[in-house]
C-alpha cells in the first residue's frame, strides 16, 4: 500500500525516545520530512542521528517545552522555515506524575494541565493555518488507554487524556470542511521507558519485583505480551497518511486487547 507520505512534512512531539521516536522513525522510513521536538537538545540530536541511520530519511530537530506557548510558536516557525509547510501533526507528551487525588495540590494540577492538555490546544492552533494552506492534513494525538478505562493511581493522566479525546471528537466536526482528519491513538502496555518506570513504581508499592509486575499485566492482555513501539508507530503512521481518507474523530486502542470496555 502506498501511504502517500513521500516528501510530506511531519512534526512529532516528545520524539527523543519512546513512542514519539518510534513514530518519527516510521514516518522517515516512508519518505516523509520529519521534524522532531523535545526538551533535551542532546537527546534530540542522538535520536535524529539514529533515525537517519535506520531509515536514510531527512530528520531535523527543534528544542521545545510544550508547556510554553512561545516554544510552540517557535517550533512551528522552525518547521515551516525548514520544510516549507506542514502536513501531519503528532501531539505527544510524557505522562504526569502518578498518584491519587489526595496527593496533589493546585500547582501540580496546573502543571499537568499545561503539559498534557493545553499544549495540545496550542499545537493544533499553531498548526491549523499551515494545514489549511496545504488543502488538508492529519492530526494524531497520542494519549493512553485511560481514555476508555481509568488507570488506578494515575488520576492526572486519567483526567487530562480524556480531555484530549473530547477535544479531538469536537474538532473532527469543525475541521472536516478543511479536509483535516484528527484521531486519538491510545497505547496500552507498550514496552517503553515510561511503562517500565510505572511497573517499577507499582512493584515497589506492592512489594514485588518488576518482572512479577510485568507478568501480572501480561496475564490481562489477550495477546499475552507488551506491545513494541514499532507496532504502535505503524498504526499511527497509517492514520496520519494519505491512505487514511475516511477515519476521523475516532479513538483507537493499541493495547493487544487489554481494555474490555465497549
Amino acid at each position: 500500500m502506498d501511504l502517500g507520505l513521500q516528501k510530506k512534512v511531519v512534526l512529532v512531539m516528545a520524539a527523543s525516545k519512546g513512542l514519539g521516536k518510534a513514530v518519527a522513525t516510521e514516518y522517515a522510513r516512508e519518505g516523509a520530512l520529519v521534524m522532531i521536538a523535545a526538551r533535551s537538545a542532546a537527546s534530540l540530536q542522538q535520536a535524529a542521528e539514529e533515525i537517519r541511520e535506520a531509515t536514510g530519511g531527512e530528520v531535523e530537530t527543534c528544542v521545545a517545552d510544550v508547556s510554553k506557548r512561545a516554544d510552540i510558536d517557535s517550533l512551528m516557525e522552525r518547521t515551516i522555515e525548514r520544510f516549507g509547510g506542514l502536513d501531519v501533526l503528532v501531539t505527544n507528551a510524557g505522562g504526569p506524575p502518578g498518584g491519587t487525588f489526595d496527593d496533589f495540590e493546585d500547582d501540580v494540577w496546573e502543571r499537568a494541565f499545561q503539559s498534557n492538555l493545553l499544549n495540545v490546544v496550542r499545537l493544533i492552533r499553531a498548526a491549523l493555518p499551515h494545514l489549511r494552506y496545504r488543502g488538508g492534513g492529519r492530526i494524531l494525538n497520542i494519549t493512553s488507554t485511560s481514555i476508555k478505562q481509568p488507570i488506578e493511581g494515575l488520576i492526572l493522566s486519567n483526567t487530562f487524556r480524556a480531555g484530549i479525546q473530547g477535544l479531538a471528537k469536537t474538532l473532527a466536526v469543525e475541521l472536516a470542511p478543511d479536509n483535516i482528519l484528527i484521531n486519538t491513538v491510545a497505547p496500552g502496555r507498550i514496552d517503553t521507558d515510561r511503562v517500565r518506570e510505572l511497573d517499577a513504581a507499582r512493584a515497589q508499592v506492592n512489594g514485588t519485583t518488576v518482572e512479577q509486575m510485568r507478568s501480572l499485566h501480561e496475564q490481562h492482555i489477550p495477546l499475552g505480551r507488551y506491545g513494541t513501539p514499532e507496532e504502535f508507530a505503524k498504526v499511527v503512521v497509517f492514520l496520519g497518511s494519505q491512505a487514511n481518507t475516511y477515519v476521523t474523530g475516532s479513538s483507537l486502542l493499541i493495547d493487544g486487547g487489554m481494555v474490555r470496555a465497549l
